[in-house]
């Protein structure tokens, strides 16, 4: 065994010192070599260094894009992004009479390796558009998807499934979670009560008819995928669905 006792090496000529082949530095007991010197961090900000079992290297951490989809199109992968984690949901029941309000859009959300795929197919779920006043049955809000890989199905109208009652909320289907959205409230005098909660969020304001149509003057103050609100009382219609959405976060 060889035994080097230096304080500082340097080169003879140039600035590099080789070390010939089938020979190494050993450190402790470890011999040093490009697999376990870390690599330059030059250009490599916001990174990090992580391992793959053999070699080190730099990579990105967290997300590189969010696409947000707002209606039914394309989603078209971004270069060099292998994985995305999408969150769905339906859109929302319409709204009636007297405390009958609609139920939200059921939700969905899953990681999905997209390393062989280039572009999905995004169906965004519309809120109902068909409150009614007392006693009508107010309509459901319709589907999403994200290609074949998720579903959320939308809310039910208030007064729907039965007089005087909420809508039924929707279901996600095939993510790594999937939910029901918040279900309609019931019959209530004076409507106080409001449109089922989505994933995202409340759904609009209800109250008494300040300059007139409370609920549906304020319906688009609310969350996608949500529910609508009752109208006051008799004589006032009820809320529309809120559209439901989509979001994706692409990772490299």
């Amino acid at each position: 065994m060889s035994i080097l006792r230096v304080n500082e090496i340097r080169p003879q000529n140039g600035t590099s010192v080789s070390i010939p082949s089938g020979h190494s530095l050993i450190l402790g007991s470890t011999a040093l070599t490009s697999a376990n010197i870390m690599p330059d961090p030059t250009g490599q900000a916001g990174k990090i260094l992580v391992s793959d079992g053999s070699d080190l290297q730099w990579t990105s951490v967290g997300p590189t894009g969010i696409t947000v989809i707002t209606s039914s199109s394309t989603w078209i992968k971004p270069s060099g992004v292998t994985k995305i984690y999408v969150r769905l949901v339906g859109g929302g029941g319409a709204g009636s009479g007297v405390g009958e309000t609609g139920a939200a859009g059921g939700y969905s959300e899953r990681m999905i390796d997209v390393s062989g795929v280039s572009q999905v197919s995004v169906t965004i779920g519309l809120g109902s558009t068909s409150p009614t006043y007392y006693a009508g049955a107010a309509g459901s809000g319709t589907s999403s998807s994200f290609g074949s890989y998720m579903t959320c199905t939308g809310g039910g109208g208030g007064n729907q499934s039965h007089q005087h009652c909420g809508g039924l909320p929707g279901l996600g289907s095939g993510g790594d979670f999937n939910q029901y959205g918040g279900g309609g409230s019931g019959h209530e005098y004076y409507s106080g009560v409001t449109g089922g909660n989505s994933y995202w969020g409340g759904s609009g304001a209800s109250g008494y008819p300040q300059g007139g149509q409370y609920s549906s003057n304020h319906q688009t103050h609310a969350a996608p995928g949500c529910g609508g609100s009752p109208g006051y009382h008799t004589s006032y219609v009820g809320a529309n669905g809120k559209d439901g959405i989509c979001v994706i976060w692409e990772f490299k």
